[in-house]
């Protein structure tokens, strides 16, 4: 499938010229990120809060304790959204109105289950923690048993999708172009510090490579 298909639930209304339904630029986008937003109904009320996450082909995968009121809520009615958002710039206008911002964002929509077995959700948790940061899972101590009986893992399986993209400059009214107010782009970015060491054993350990890797991609 090169395309999720087009519907009154996942289809761009606003600006659909930066929409993409594309499922290879919208798995990049989430490759892209870590968290993620889920939305749920809690007790008549709409709640959406952020969660780390991992995506293998058309799954994503959440986690959380087994008390944790939102897993449990959308395990329940069987089917979420989920949004992944990257803010990329400050688009600042000569007017008010036309200030915005450059940003991908994908919106996801699917079904649920439960991951059961251990092996499984073993497996679901190191992606999640590779995705924040690659390769940190091989330098941890195993998993309790008692972590996993009290971990929820959730497979999200991605039945439509869609993206919105905006990567451009300042619209602005054609008359506003010869005024004197300064307009233009701030970039944002994401950027990782030099890593500091817990209290302990790690401040007389050198820092893993994984580590200082990941802090020279993204400094």
């Amino acid at each position: 499938m090169e395309e999720y298909s087009k519907s009154k639930t996942n289809r761009v209304k606003r600006g659909a010229n930066r929409a993409t339904y594309n499922v290879e630029k919208i798995n990049t986008i989430l490759d892209a990120g870590f968290l993620c937003y889920v939305g749920y109904i809690y007790e008549g009320k709409p709640i959406t809060i952020p969660m780390a996450y991992s995506r293998r082909d058309d799954k994503i995968y959440i986690h959380g304790s087994t008390a944790n009121r939102m897993l449990v809520s959308i395990l329940e009615s069987k089917e979420t959204s989920i949004t992944v958002m990257h803010l990329d710039g400050l688009v600042l206008a000569r007017s008010g109105l036309h200030h915005s911002v450059n940003y991908r964002s994908v919106t996801l929509f699917g079904s649920l289950k439960k991951v059961e077995k251990d092996a499984d959700k073993t497996n679901v948790l190191k992606w999640i923690v590779n995705q924040m940061v690659p390769n940190q899972w091989q330098s941890l101590r195993p998993m309790y048993q008692k972590e996993l009986d009290r971990t929820l893992v959730v497979e999200f399986t991605i039945e439509t999708a869609s993206a919105k993209v905006r990567e451009v400059s300042v619209l602005d009214e054609p008359e506003d172009y010869d005024l004197d107010i300064w307009a233009g782009i701030i970039p944002i970015k994401q950027v990782a510090k030099y890593p500091i060491a817990d209290e302990g054993k790690p401040k007389k350990m050198k820092i893993p490579k994984h580590i200082l890797n990941y802090y020279e991609a993204n400094k």
